[in-house]
């Protein structure tokens, strides 16, 4: 059974021939790989010539982001499963194949996130999958714990797009990457319509692999990624809950927006965190952002209720 594995790029040119030959240790299983070029200018758009991989190069014109770029590459991909893998990653042997099992076996899975361990410290986690709480915050699970803490799969919030895999059936129902976002939580957003569709998604330990982070923007905090984020933040919750959820959370969410407020004044970057905010608000309000709204269906009001309940729970996993 064919998997996709799709890999969007951006001036990785330190990260992306170490990425592909890591998937040279996945010989023998049942795999392409798509590399989708966003416009890069460094010259990682050329493949090494030691590559043994047969690997499909997609050029894009200019930098279109990361969820436009796997939108491209999802399309384009002919497997019934698709790995979203991150340029700036390694896999370990199996990783192809412990994914694809890993949704074949579940068949209420959306998604199924890999075990990402730090590049630089490699017994302690980068990530086992995202939760998402009622302060309007996402965050990784397990990220700095020690591996053997999070070796047990379970369900998640969503899947981390940096390591994980799709079932494409699945993709046409709940729709693909909002490329509204450009980056920065659009894999929670669609973990979340996934969830209110009435799907799963799981952590998989068994799949690892190694995160170098920070490859796109260089840095945890910046201008960019805060700019994105808080404004993608208010997006995400904006379209995804209908306004009685929306009303019940307002406590909690305007308690978490203080929060991070506070801490960004405090890092330098509070000018840039609410601006972001403002801009959250105007794109969810614009003819294209407003149109993007999950219209609430009655069929779905169980799952409606599983979420809340998750998202009141997340935050004491967070805090």
């Amino acid at each position: 059974m064919l998997t996709s594995v799709v890999i969007p790029n951006y001036n990785g040119i330190r990260y992306l021939k170490n990425c592909l030959l890591s998937l040279q240790k996945c010989e023998g299983e049942d795999f392409e790989v798509i590399v989708v070029d966003n416009g890069s200018t460094d010259g990682s758009d050329l493949l090494p010539d030691s590559l043994k991989l047969n690997v499909r190069l997609i050029k894009l014109n200019e930098n279109t982001g990361f969820a436009h770029a796997v939108n491209v590459g999802i399309r384009e991909a002919k497997g019934e499963y698709v790995i979203l893998l991150n340029n700036d990653t390694e896999v370990e042997s199996g990783f192809v194949r412990k994914l694809t099992e890993a949704l074949k076996k579940n068949r209420k899975a959306f998604s199924a996130s890999a075990m990402m361990v730090d590049m630089n410290n490699r017994e302690v986690l980068d990530g086992a999958g995202d939760y998402y709480c009622a302060l309007g915050w996402a965050f990784a699970y397990g990220k700095g714990k020690k591996t053997e803490e999070c070796d047990k799969g379970r369900k998640i919030f969503s899947s981390c797009a940096g390591a994980c895999i799709y079932d494409k059936a699945k993709l046409e129902i709940t729709g693909l990457f909002d490329e509204l976002h450009f980056a920065y939580l659009e894999d929670v957003d669609l973990g979340y319509r996934a969830r209110i569709a009435g799907f799963d998604n799981i952590y998989e330990p068994a799949a690892v692999v190694y995160h170098a982070g920070s490859g796109f923007s260089g840095s945890k905090y910046n201008e960019f990624k805060i700019k994105l984020s808080s404004r993608n933040s208010v997006y995400l919750i904006l379209k995804n809950m209908p306004l009685l959820q929306l009303i019940i959370n307002l406590p909690f969410i305007v308690f978490g927006y203080l929060i991070k407020t506070l801490f960004f004044v405090l890092k330098g970057y509070g000018k840039v965190y609410l601006k972001g905010l403002l801009d959250g608000f105007k794109l969810y309000f614009s003819k294209e952002g407003h149109k993007n709204k999950v219209r609430f269906k009655l069929s779905n009001l169980k799952n409606y209720f599983i979420i809340e309940i998750e998202l009141l729970v997340n935050i004491f996993r967070r805090l």
